[in-house]
């Protein structure tokens, strides 16, 4: 069999039956956090703009505009709320995958439930199904493949949404099998985008991608079932020759499944998770010593080379950019000793106080780059003071990304009504969390969208 086929085979066999508490409790835990994200996400200038573009288009739908009135078709809704869920570069993470899984997956997944009916099983089956096609495809590419320039979240994620999508509506192995070389035709976003609002432009393309990709399949739609090892194919044209492995794609397929160990990473901060531990680190640092930004002579941090080559950007021109920004990240975790959504709208990036420590801010590659294999999430942060003084700490990942140790309940719930907060009518946000983890005695996945519903700007749009 084709690696499309092979796939398919796994992906119809997944049954919510035969999956471990775990799994379902992960997949509670990443539904919760990626509605949060894609809500507040939803009254960013980049996903307002891209949603007026569909919505012009799509006057009515079934699917539901999370944080708003509007409903609008699957394809669009998952646009949408897909790229919402990642606009603010606060969604969840998965190493194996090296981007985003849930933002995209879950975008399109909850939109095409809301049109067939689809039971919280349903759902969260689908959900796990899709994480474990596009994390698995990962460590068969990765990580030469983003290193190269890729974008994991959207150029592998299709592959995750065209999975979960055809898991929801029942496919068979053939139909599942085309619906992924579909897909493989619909991989892109390229790594010179980030820190724009085309970064989570790309997540909204894959999940609509994803999602088409299914229903052409339904509707007998035709492509090549080896659109992975063709001459001319995904890991030939995107990786080159011997640098893909398609038996490490299938040698650990749920075994175990990847939503379990390494996970899906929820993050703390609202910025790339390339900047993660080392804003763990300078708000440990900060605390602990009551540092004061007046008082620093320099700040020298460094963090695997992968992470720094897209992150060492010393004078960011945009909130979005500066989400990006290690400097910018670090100078507001010690000014602030936290970082909050706020740190990225309007100048934020341009505050005076900011900008001056930025320019004390050094940043390099880490020595230990080339001899850690197995994780490269780590930060270390040496702050030297006026006075001499030398403060130094080092973190090897963030809070709530060691593998098999996902981030606890508390925390998870915390930063949901956070976000939920801004968008949603109080009594609506505690009933959201207790059926998200109640989905899988839920009929309808109806029961926690209609909780999602709130007027604003954006439902009141065309």
């Amino acid at each position: 069999m084709t690696l499309a086929e092979e796939l398919a085979q796994r992906i119809v066999s997944l049954r919510f039956d035969e999956l471990p508490v775990e799994a379902v409790a992960a997949a509670k835990a990443g539904l919760l956090d990626t509605l949060g994200v894609a809500l507040v996400g939803q009254n960013e200038d980049a996903t307002r703009t891209a949603a007026s573009l569909l919505l012009a288009e799509a006057k009515h739908g079934p699917s539901l505009i999370f944080g708003t009135t509007r409903r609008a078709s699957p394809l669009a809704a998952a646009f949408i709320n897909g790229m919402a869920a990642n606009v603010l570069d606060f969604d969840d993470c998965n190493a194996s995958l090296g981007g985003h899984p849930s933002a995209p997956i879950l975008g399109a997944v909850v939109a095409l439930a809301e049109q067939v009916g689809a039971s919280g099983r349903q759902v969260l089956a689908a959900y796990i199904a899709g994480v474990e096609t596009a994390a698995k495809i990962g460590r068969g590419v990765n990580d030469y493949h983003y290193e190269h320039g890729w974008h994991p979240t959207s150029t592998l994620g299709v592959f995750g949404v065209a999975a979960a999508c055809t898991h929801l509506l029942g496919l068979t192995r053939e139909e599942t099998a085309i619906a992924l070389a579909i897909a493989a035709s619909h991989a892109s976003g390229i790594k010179a985008n980030f820190g724009t609002a085309t970064k989570s432009l790309h997540i909204g393309n894959c999940a609509r991608s994803g999602m088409m990709a299914a229903l052409l399949a339904r509707q007998g739609f035709t492509a090549a079932v080896d659109a992975f090892e063709h001459k001319q194919g995904f890991l030939r044209v995107y990786n080159g020759a011997g640098n893909f492995s398609t038996a490490r794609v299938l040698e650990q397929w749920a075994q175990p499944l990847d939503i379990v160990m390494p996970g899906i990473q929820v993050k703390q901060h609202p910025c790339c998770l390339s900047v993660q531990s080392a804003v763990d680190a300078m708000i440990a640092l900060a605390r602990d010593h009551d540092l004061n930004a007046s008082e620093v002579a320099r700040v020298d941090a460094a963090t695997h080379r992968r992470r720094l080559e897209h992150t060492d950007r010393p004078a960011p021109d945009s909130g979005i950019d500066a989400m990006l920004s290690l400097q910018y990240c670090l100078a507001r975790a010690l000014i602030d000793k936290q970082i909050a959504l706020e740190d990225f709208k309007g100048d934020a990036h341009r505050e005076p106080s900011v900008c001056d420590l930025m320019k004390r801010i050094q940043v390099r590659a880490h020595p230990d780059s080339d001899k850690s294999e197995d994780n490269d999430f780590f930060a270390e942060i040496a702050v030297t003071m006026r006075d001499g003084a030398e403060h130094r700490i080092r973190i090897d990942r963030p809070v709530g990304h060691e593998p098999g140790q996902p981030l606890p309940l508390p925390l998870l719930k915390a930063k949901f009504r956070a976000c939920a907060s801004r968008v949603l009518p109080l009594e609506n946000i505690g009933s959201v969390i207790d059926l998200v983890f109640q989905c899988d005695r839920l009929d309808s996945i109806h029961a926690i969208t209609n909780q999602l519903s709130a007027p604003s700007a954006l439902a009141l749009a065309g």
